[in-house]
């Protein structure tokens, strides 16, 4: 079969699209799909260049998430007949993430555990699935399982022209919340007020946390006026401190992931003065995936893909995700 292969870690060079990769037979309990659709995440950037204390086991194909149809159905599997449409959570609980500790989505088949299977309902295009796990699903767990954003409240995101962000950017909306998008040029500015935003800010040329103040009046420590309500900060580093400075007494500081750095400087004054939240989400579950499924199939949601592309484009979909130069996702149609 065909697969985008990595065979050693570094950059786009090491990765190949092969057409002999060998086709995946299931195993007791396992299930191959037929891969229709495959998103990329910034996680299979680190999978490229490599992670300290990870050992991947090479080559393996790339690709955390994926949607399909079963195309065979092994020993001891209930509940799954050939033909189903599928989408995969990508965590095994045995062995690991899908594209990291086994070959991922990046392929014309793919083999799986049957317990990561989640049914796709009428409505749903299998683009549509595959954007969502570790993005939306994250978001939507962040957001909505958690309970941590009502209506009416001024939620700023960190972040919000790539995956995570534009999840977080609908799901807020979706629930009724005023919305401040930081992103870093007019372009991604100007799409994310097309998806909703209220505002839009370019945190390269404008300090985001004193707009947020001057905005809407400086934090008070014996009232709730002033600030916003809900930071959403999945980047960390110098972003940390400046996220405390403009949360409102009571505030909100949601935190999923810290791609600029996660010992960042802190100032547990803004902590105890305010009263905030620190409120910490860990990847998402079936339940998140299955929620956003039925949000799309109910026409409430709709993922924001960037560009979808043939296998034999994936490394062009990977450069512009490392590159940052994406709205939303990056899916490939094997």
């Amino acid at each position: 079969m065909k697969a985008l292969v990595l065979r050693r870690h570094g950059g786009l060079d090491d990765l190949e699209v092969v057409k002999d990769y060998p086709t995946p037979q299931p195993g007791d309990g396992e299930v191959t799909i037929r891969v229709r659709a495959a998103a990329f995440n910034y996680h299979d950037v680190f999978t490229m260049r490599g992670m300290p204390g990870i050992k991947v086991p090479l080559p393996v194909v790339i690709g955390l998430d994926m949607a399909g149809e079963i195309a065979e159905v092994g020993a001891g599997v209930a509940g799954w007949k050939i033909g189903d449409r599928v989408l995969v959570n990508p965590v095994n609980k045995k062995r690991g993430l899908m594209g990291e500790m086994l070959d991922g989505g990046m392929a014309e088949y793919c083999r799986l555990a049957a317990d990561q299977l989640v049914a796709m309902p009428a409505g749903v295009s299998f683009e549509d699935a595959a954007a969502l796990p570790v993005a939306y699903g994250t978001a939507h767990r962040m957001l909505i399982t958690h309970k941590t954003v009502a209506a009416g409240e001024r939620v700023l995101v960190l972040g919000a022209s790539g995956g995570v962000g534009t999840g977080c950017v609908l799901l807020a909306k979706m629930l009724g919340a005023e919305v401040i998008a930081c992103a870093s040029s007019a372009e991604k500015l100007a799409r994310l007020k097309a998806l909703g935003a209220d505002e839009a800010i370019d945190y390269t040329k404008t300090d985001w946390s004193k707009w947020a103040v001057e905005k809407y009046g400086k934090p008070q420590r014996r009232s709730y006026d002033g600030g916003v309500d809900v930071v959403i900060n999945f980047t960390g580093g110098d972003t940390w401190l400046p996220s405390l400075r403009c949360l409102k007494r009571g505030g909100k500081l949601l935190v999923c992931g810290a791609t600029a750095g996660y010992d960042p400087k802190e100032d547990l004054r803004y902590v105890w003065s305010f009263e905030l939240q620190i409120i910490g989400s860990n990847s998402f579950y079936d339940d998140d995936l299955a929620a956003l499924m039925a949000l799309i199939a109910a026409g409430k949601i709709k993922p924001v893909i960037d560009k979808v592309l043939p296998l034999d484009g994936a490394r062009e979909g990977l450069r512009l995700i490392a590159d940052r130069e994406v709205i939303g996702k990056v899916v490939v149609t094997p």
